[in-house]
């Protein structure tokens, strides 16, 4: 739980400190009044970075540098220092011990909910591989290590395919499908775990009986990835040197939320797409939460106005073991949702 945060030179924040409560925070404001930064800094405090920009864009306009302090529960005190000039860098500050990167132990458990997300059936399917990736950087130790080194590997290999350097492949192509055979693995084990809950949590939260649930798309059976797709590199080495990228991979793979037997995406309405992007907030929400054996922060971007009463109600009932942060232009709105008290955060 985060009890405080001041912000120094952070996007539109010059310099403004913030008591939160242990509950529900709701941060009312007009538009372009700084309610979406106040959750960028939250994020950066607890993940290390924001969801919408680089480091650098971080910083306010004109400014070499930007700062925010935290004090935890428990008197923890913990520092993001976010250089722009001489030289860009970041620095972490954690009751007095300085790091230079995040990892999966010193992070917070957060998630976010925000516009895009109602999106997440509908959008591309490089969202719902961020989507799938994002989590599994939170909850197994490693991942993040792992999806850059595989976007290295990648990056190297498209590199290579544009300059037709057929004799330093090989590999290349090894370490790619090892990687990947990795990645597939852990994310087939985490759409298992989230189609597993999404079926009776959708009911719930929509009073219906569709049958929902989730399908990872790999290219290839689990067991056989790697040596499955290292000849699949070789095989196709010629076509990815014409068309200049590595058409083969988990960078290539997506996901499938069906009902019954048919794709959302196709057949589901705008109030049954909501319903299934909140559950699956939700269930993040407890994965995260038994992986990490603490709770996760919440932070919703105004979400609470793309909702209807029927499914903020369903929202709330959820939300009270959590600090939860909202963003809204209508106080009112968000507060007739709770029964328990919220602190509102007034911006503008």
């Amino acid at each position: 739980m985060i009890t405080s945060l001041r912000l120094q030179h952070f996007r539109s924040h010059q310099d403004a400190a913030f008591e939160f409560a242990p509950g529900v925070n709701i941060i009312v404001g007009p538009n372009a009044s700084g309610k979406t930064n106040l959750l960028e800094a939250l994020l950066v405090l607890a993940r290390g970075g924001s969801y919408r920009a680089a480091d650098q864009e971080l910083v306010a306009h004109q400014q070499p540098w930007s700062r925010l302090d935290a004090t935890l529960d428990g008197g923890h005190v913990r520092i993001v220092k976010l250089i722009r000039e001489p030289k860009p860098g970041k620095i972490y500050d954690i009751d007095g011990k300085p790091y230079k990167r995040l990892t999966l132990e010193h992070s917070l458990p957060v998630v976010l909910f925000e516009p895009n997300h109602l999106r997440l059936l509908h959008g591309s399917p490089s969202e719902r591989r961020d989507y799938l990736d994002d989590i599994l950087e939170q909850t197994k130790t490693g991942y993040g290590r792992l999806r850059r080194d595989y976007s290295r590997t990648l990056r190297q290999r498209n590199t290579l395919l544009k300059q037709g350097s057929s004799n330093q492949f090989f590999p290349w192509n090894v370490r790619l499908s090892e990687l990947a055979g990795q990645i597939v693995r852990q994310r087939l084990d985490l759409v298992q775990q989230l189609s597993d809950k999404l079926h009776p949590l959708y009911d719930i939260l929509s009073g219906s009986q569709a049958a929902a649930q989730m399908v990872y798309n790999a290219h290839f059976p689990a067991a056989q990835y790697q040596s499955l797709m290292l000849s699949k590199l070789e095989a196709d080495q010629a076509l990815d040197v014409a068309r200049g990228y590595t058409g083969t991979g988990p960078h290539r793979e997506d996901f499938t939320v069906l009902f019954g037997d048919k794709p959302v995406d196709i057949t589901a309405s705008r109030g049954e797409a909501r319903t299934l992007v909140l559950a699956l907030k939700i269930i993040e929400l407890e994965l995260l939460e038994q992986s990490r054996g603490q709770r996760p922060l919440l932070l919703l971007d105004d979400v609470f106005s793309e909702l209807d009463g029927a499914r903020r109600h369903a929202l709330t009932s959820y939300l009270a073991p959590y600090q939860t942060f909202i963003t809204t232009t209508d106080a009112d709105l968000v507060q007739k949702a709770f029964a328990a008290a919220a602190r509102v955060l007034p911006l503008g």
